[in-house]
């Protein structure tokens, strides 16, 4: 499909920089294809969903993964920042680079400041360029490996924020608890799963008394979330694998609620992805862990997801196409023009979304 089909124009009033207070009491655009759109509040989520309705959520937790680092080649230094996006071993990350034309492989990086003193070593962490991909993807091999090395990146990193928030101003202290979920569990993630920003206990609460059940999911969001769609037609854009998992037991809770006749609501685009990723032809869930690459465009035939709950996503992006697919073109063309005249506010820090599938 042509890309340029899923543009639109965005006032940048449009654009939330930082999320209201409380949580749930952010707008949420409920998206019906056969009755149409209806204007509510998040914390109105129980009375839309039915007793027996289940919702994935997923708990992966953001790490501070914004490197800023030193290229030192023989006497020659240069600056890089490093955007890591997916981990693939105990000392090896993949990330973007920038400038990434100032990186050659063999090159080393150097993190932290060298005028620390070294009595912890920790305040200093070096690596290795292996591979140069394209877009300025790059693999890099670290000095600590394992939980070191984890503890060093969360000593030197910075909260990776959206590009379009961390461009308008900078990231401070707030930003901290802000940009997690509540249930955030496992450290892996680069970018939050920003659907999920919207819950809080008190709305957890009132969901149990509705008899709505919720599981918890892992994929761990790469910055590819962030990467413009640069072809002109879909069949041309790579998607960046990202990896997640989806237990026995979790799989097994969910197949058991749907031939209850219960429905199963993502709690954002992470969440669907994963579970279209482990879903089987006949529509049910098999437990699931590796990568998944999946590129979700209109056609798509969806097999295990009914509702999906999403914030709102930008022009050309692949996650505005995963919506029109869930919802149709049509229909999400004119939610969005609906949401934009109406002053929803969009992206991470913004307002939701409830689409029942078309």
């Amino acid at each position: 499909m042509r890309v340029d089909l899923f543009d639109f124009d965005l006032p940048e009033t449009n654009i939330a920089l930082r999320p209201v207070e409380p949580r749930d009491a952010a707008r949420m655009l409920v998206v019906r294809p056969e009755t149409g759109l209806e204007d509510r509040i998040v914390r109105d989520l129980p009375d839309l969903l039915q007793p027996g309705d289940v919702l994935v959520l997923n708990n992966t937790k953001v790490i501070p993964s914004r490197l800023y680092g030193l290229r030192v080649r023989e006497e020659n230094a240069a600056r890089v920042e490093i955007m890591l996006h997916k981990r693939e071993g105990a000392d090896h990350w993949r990330a973007f680079a920038r400038p990434a034309k100032k990186l050659h492989v063999g090159d080393r990086i150097r993190f932290g400041d060298p005028s620390e003193s070294t009595a912890c070593e920790l305040v200093r962490l070096d690596a290795e360029v292996v591979e140069k991909g394209e877009g300025g993807d790059v693999a890099l091999r670290f000095s600590f490996a394992g939980a070191f090395l984890d503890e060093a990146i969360a000593r030197l990193g910075e909260l990776p924020l959206p590009p379009y928030i961390a461009g308008k101003r900078p990231t401070d202290d707030k930003d901290l608890s802000d940009y997690q979920t509540v249930y955030a569990k496992d450290e892996g993630a680069v970018a939050a799963p920003t659907a999920g920003l919207h819950f809080t206990d008190g709305l957890f609460r009132r969901l149990d008394e509705r008899g709505v059940a919720r599981h918890f999911v892992t994929l761990h969001v790469g910055a590819g979330t962030f990467l413009p769609v640069k072809a002109d037609d879909t069949d041309e854009h790579r998607m960046h694998a990202e990896w997640g998992s989806v237990s026995e037991e979790t799989a097994r809770a969910l197949n058991e609620a749907r031939a209850r006749g219960g429905r199963i609501v993502a709690v954002g685009t992470t969440s669907l992805r994963l579970l279209e990723s482990a879903a089987r032809e006949d529509g049910s869930i098999a437990p699931f862990s590796g990568d998944t690459a999946i590129f979700i465009t209109p056609g798509y035939r969806f097999k295990a997801v009914d509702v999906l709950m999403t914030n709102f996503h930008l022009p050309r992006s692949t996650l505005f196409m995963l919506v029109s697919a869930f919802a149709g073109l049509d229909c999400m063309r004119g939610a969005y023009a609906h949401a934009i005249e109406t002053g929803y506010r969009f992206y991470s820090y913004g307002d939701a979304s409830l689409l029942f599938r078309r």
